[in-house]
């Protein structure tokens, strides 16, 4: 059996076509199924739905044996029993710096820049890079809150419209990198499984260079 694991939201609904190409199909609608595991037209295959930070925690695990989850989730998730294999060329969006419109650093920072952010990695990473000392402070969730109630002068998060950013009153001010969703494979199931799942792969592979030809 392959277990294949892939993030709710975006992430699916963009790998859905993709897996189709593929010949995998799901048997139930991931729309409208309670159900976290679902079977395939391929007796062989099932789908597990799960968060995007989980995707590589399964796939390590050996709980899941391919999988697909975002760039962001992964560099903040490194793990030497997984092989990123593809890069799907979706859900693309971009790991940004975002600051309030009236912000200035000579005015507003007194001692160190707090950034606030859940890619606490990355953005240790990204500053050190530029030889900056910053402190990080780690959120989960409605990272535009800490620079208006004075948690943090800066956050990283990641932007796709500017819509949110904009509506309060924030700017994406420096780009970190663009992201978008890879395939990873569990390196033990690479060779247990290599056939099956090298087969995937190369559909997978035909069908993303089938997307993203000109047309």
């Amino acid at each position: 059996m392959i277990t294949f694991a892939v993030s709710k939201g975006r992430i699916l609904e963009q790998t859905l076509p993709l897996l189709e190409a593929a010949d995998i199909s799901p048997q139930e609608s991931p729309d409208t199924s309670r159900k976290l595991i679902l079977p395939t037209n391929q007796t062989d295959v099932r789908l597990l739905v799960l968060r995007a930070t989980d995707v590589p925690v399964f796939l390590a695990q050996g709980a899941a044996d391919i999988g697909v989850v975002g760039k962001d989730i992964l560099l903040e998730q490194p793990d030497s029993d997984l092989y990123e294999v593809l890069d799907l060329q979706i859900a693309r969006c971009k790991l940004m710096v975002a600051e309030p419109e009236s912000f200035s650093a000579a005015r507003d920072v007194k001692g160190r820049l707090r950034i606030a952010t859940k890619y606490v990695k990355t953005a240790r990473q990204y500053y050190a890079e530029k030889g900056e000392q910053v402190d990080v402070i780690k959120l989960y969730g409605s990272m535009e809150l800490a620079p208006l109630v004075g948690l943090a002068h800066k956050i990283v998060d990641i932007v796709d419209t500017g819509g949110t950013l904009k509506a309060n009153g924030l700017r994406a001010t420096e780009l970190i990198m663009g992201i978008t969703s890879r395939l990873v494979v569990n390196k033990a199931s690479m060779k247990l499984k290599h056939e099956r799942l090298q087969r995937i792969i190369s559909m997978l592979s035909d069908a993303v260079d089938e997307r993203m030809a000109p047309a």
